[in-house]
């Protein structure tokens, strides 16, 4: 009886990680609008506070190319717009698609497409076919940027 639970205990975890996969590969819709896409990916907005840990993040290699208002990180990029003034120089619609697919405005960019899982060159096998941020990190970040003003 103890084996027969510890495999369907076994089988629903590895049904859960599946499902959990599978979902983290989907993208939720989005409609591009002139140079942005207007709706949050979420519906919701994003969270500033948790936008601005984001950008810091080295994981996200935000910071590793951009510089910004942010005295107490060290080691800030120059190969991208510093982001001091942010909210003052594109819109939160602007700022959406810039992350969602910066190659939309230039073909040639270093800038990852944060929120593609297609099309992409270059990219791990353990990757592949995966968003490199969720859509909550997208409005997150969104939200940060947007609070950005000079």
């Amino acid at each position: 009886m103890a084996r027969t639970t510890v495999h369907i205990a076994a089988l629903i975890a590895a049904g859960l990680a599946l499902s959990w996969a599978a979902n983290a590969a989907e993208l939720a819709p989005y409609e591009i609008t002139g140079d942005g896409i207007p709706d949050s990916l979420t519906g919701s907005p994003g969270d500033a506070a948790r936008g601005r840990a984001l950008v810091l993040a080295r994981t996200t290699t935000c910071i590793l190319c951009h510089s910004g208002p942010f005295p107490e990180t060290r080691f800030q990029g120059d190969l991208a717009p510093d982001l001091s003034g942010a909210g003052n120089r594109w819109t939160a619609s602007q700022l959406r698609l810039r992350l969602v697919d910066a190659a939309r405005f230039n073909p040639d960019t270093i800038m990852p497409s944060y929120y593609r899982n297609d099309g992409l060159v270059r990219v791990g096998r353990n990757f592949a076919g995966k968003p490199i941020l969720s859509a909550a990190e997208i409005e997150d970040i969104v939200a940060f940027l947007a609070a950005l003003r000079d």
